[in-house]
């Protein structure tokens, strides 16, 4: 489990969350995006996750809100299928721009 960090000079910061995202990554995700307090836009890109649980939904709420809440832009990227499926039983596409899943390669 790990988490990755990148800005880019247009001011977008994207955050990848390595194997699974649970509660055991909860510092190391809440420092991605706190140290990058002046980013225009922050990405989550999911493409590496394997699972996701509670814990982890609770971050991107928690990551939403001290981002601004509604003016925060957030997008979570490279959902695999069952990712997906989590964030639509949870309805996150009201607080978050999920990209479609992963194109096979």
């Amino acid at each position: 489990m790990t988490v990755e960090t990148k800005s880019s000079s247009d001011g977008a910061v994207t955050i990848t969350i390595r194997g699974q995202f649970d509660f055991g990554l909860v510092n190391q995700f809440r420092k991605a995006y706190e140290a990058h307090p002046q980013a225009r836009s922050f990405c989550v890109d999911m493409r590496q996750t394997v699972r996701i649980d509670s814990s982890a939904l609770g971050m991107l709420l928690n990551m939403r809100r001290y981002l601004g809440g509604d003016s925060a832009k957030i997008r979570i990227i490279n959902c695999p299928k069952e990712i997906r499926k989590i964030f639509e039983i949870a309805k996150f596409e009201k607080s978050f721009l999920i990209e479609s899943d992963i194109d096979p390669l």
